[in-house]
């Protein structure tokens, strides 16, 4: 090695995207830094060493190496879990905070490092650990999109490659953000080992608090009643309703659904079909599909079949219109409809060659069109019947015309398809089903310290006993917990009842079995009993799609205590 390689910093690039997650652009990521760092004034002063498909092995023999000052790492992070590397088989494999504290600690001295980047979703929780033994270490405080994370590690390296101090890099990676409109600035966070505190486990915090004083700590915080509010400063607390916003840190992912949506959208001639009852988090998730769409340079479309009216579910040929209209103002086209519904042709055959000789040629690239509670439609059989029927032809037409490549469907909906559907001309046994379960306990574990709460896992368990995962559940409790307008004792005691927070979720669900006798009486025998019970196959999914019931095997038991003790109450059941 010659005296003048010594003398440059080395960059140890190291890229994770497993098989089995979000495949991201990391290439591109390191060939623009590449670039930046080769036109820079400084270029001689740097060395640029990279590694891609990491593994934990591979991470400990490139620090070994290279020894490198500063470590920049690109790939996924799941937050409290820690940052996802590789196994020898290229599948997801996940390395706590604490496990890259040491390894940092350990090379810290002998390399010299000066800054380590963690250029993936929510990984300042690994920042915090590895600030203790580096100087200055950027992690991201939520989910970070491809392109933000891109052109924050083009702007860092540029003003690095410039001669700018790594304080100025950070501010410059940021200001890149900004300036290429994606907003999402404020998600890298710095770290400095100055300012870095140990933070102890629950039992020394305990200890702490006594002799807080001579260990100029004050832990009071952290030994607080799990009921106390302890907002931490900077949490954004979106309320529960509706979509969670893409910038949220509220989003909870459950692997490998969205991994499995992001790789199958991408896919010529796709097509996704999401089923879950409502507020499971179906929107949120379609949400995603569709930003990871306009990054791969998609363009796209969302219909929601609420908003179709009654008067164009009067007619096939009406719906088709009202829904080639619709479809073609989401995409920001004239309206050439006349033009097309013309002569003889069926309804059908109009809505496809307007796709066909019209929107797909117009647009030039693939677009992803997202139909969002198609299950309006299945009150009208004569219209689902065709209307899907010509979906799956679209689907099957992907295989042998180009043009329909470029079409990609998300179908989402809540309920079973109990329309008569033919097999071979149903959308809805073909594609990539995707059915959202109940968030498990780590994920509501993690959930619960997004919004600020340091619950012990028995206190989590109280919360899960009473609404299981459901996620709309569980964000309304930790919302109202969190902003200290309700203590969790308060809520689970008040929770199965009419001025509950509950209230009107509960409300809905009665009104919907008052309404069908048969479903009433089934639920009446599945709350009646403290055990998993057979009932007929029609109700048992309709009560599923409903989310009042969960399958253990070919027999049912309440989603969730929630459910089974306010209909108890409600219906007159005994136990």
């Amino acid at each position: 090695m010659s005296s003048s390689t010594r003398r440059k910093k080395t960059i140890l690039f190291l890229a994770a995207n497993p098989k089995n997650s979000t495949q991201l652009r990391l290439d591109q990521e390191v060939k623009e830094v590449d670039a930046g760092l080769e036109r820079s004034q400084k270029r001689d002063k740097f060395q640029l060493e990279k590694m891609s498909a990491l593994t934990p092995r591979d991470l400990q023999r490139a620090m070994l190496d290279y020894k490198p000052q500063i470590v920049h790492f690109s790939g996924h992070g799941v937050g409290e879990n820690g940052l996802v590397l590789e196994d020898t088989n290229g599948q997801a494999t996940l390395v706590r905070g604490e496990a890259l504290a040491k390894l940092f600690c350990f090379f810290a001295q002998k390399c010299n490092i000066e800054c380590v980047v963690l250029n993936a979703c929510y990984s300042e929780v690994q920042a915090n650990a590895i600030a203790q033994h580096v100087p200055f270490v950027i992690g991201m405080n939520q989910a970070i999109g491809d392109s933000a994370a891109r052109e924050f590690a083009v702007g860092f390296y540029d003003a690095l490659g410039a001669g700018e101090s790594i304080e100025g890099a950070y501010e410059n990676g940021c200001i890149s953000i900004s300036l290429h409109g994606i907003p999402e600035e404020f998600t890298p966070v710095m770290k400095r080992q100055s300012e870095a505190i140990f933070e102890p486990e629950p039992a020394e915090l305990r200890q702490l608090a006594i002799v807080g004083e001579s260990r100029k700590l004050e832990p009071v915080q952290k030994v607080m009643s799990p009921d106390a509010p302890v907002v931490r400063p900077g949490i954004d607390l979106d309320v529960p309703e509706g979509q969670v916003p893409l910038e949220s840190p509220l989003y909870v992912e459950r692997p490998p659904i969205e991994a499995r949506c992001y790789e199958t959208i991408i896919d010529p001639g796709a097509l996704i079909r999401i089923k879950a009852p409502r507020q499971m988090g179906k929107s949120s998730l379609m949400l995603r599909i569709l930003n990871h769409a306009v990054e791969r340079e998609c363009q796209t479309a969302s219909l929601n079949f609420q908003l179709v009216d009654r008067e164009s579910l009067s007619s096939l040929d009406s719906f088709l219109q009202w829904f080639c209209s619709s479809i073609t103002w989401e995409l920001n086209l004239d309206d050439l409809l006349t033009e097309f519904w013309k002569g003889a042709f069926s309804p059908k055959n109009k809505c496809t060659n307007y796709f066909q000789r019209y929107l797909l040629p117009e647009l030039k690239r693939p677009v992803v069109l997202c139909l969002d509670e198609v299950d309006q439609v299945f009150e009208y059989p004569a219209i689902a019947t065709d209307f899907f029927g010509m979906l799956r032809a679209w689907h099957e037409d992907a295989k042998i015309k180009p043009i329909w490549k470029n079409l990609r469907l998300v179908i989402v909906h809540s309920k079973e398809v109990y329309i008569p559907l033919n097999i071979n001309q149903s959308p809805f046994n073909v594609g990539v089903p995707i059915e959202l379960p109940q968030l498990t306990q780590p994920q509501v574990v993690d959930l619960v310290k997004r919004h600020g709460l340091n619950w012990s896992d028995a206190t989590v368990t109280h919360l899960i006993d009473m609404v299981g995962g459901h996620p709309y559940l569980v964000r309304a409790a930790l919302y109202v917990i969190a902003r200290g307008e309700l203590s969790l004792a308060d809520l689970l005691q008040q929770a199965p009842t009419e001025g509950g927070l509950y209230g009107e979720h509960l409300r809905r669900h009665l009104l919907n079995l008052e309404n069908d006798e048969i479903l009433l009486a089934a639920m009446k025998g599945v709350i009646a009993e403290n055990q998993a019970i057979a009932i007929k196959t029609s109700e048992a999914f309709k009560l599923t799609s409903m989310g009042l019931v969960q399958f253990e095997g070919s027999k049912v038991v309440p989603s969730c205590n929630l459910y089974r003790q306010y209909f108890r109450e409600r219906l007159g059941v005994s136990a």
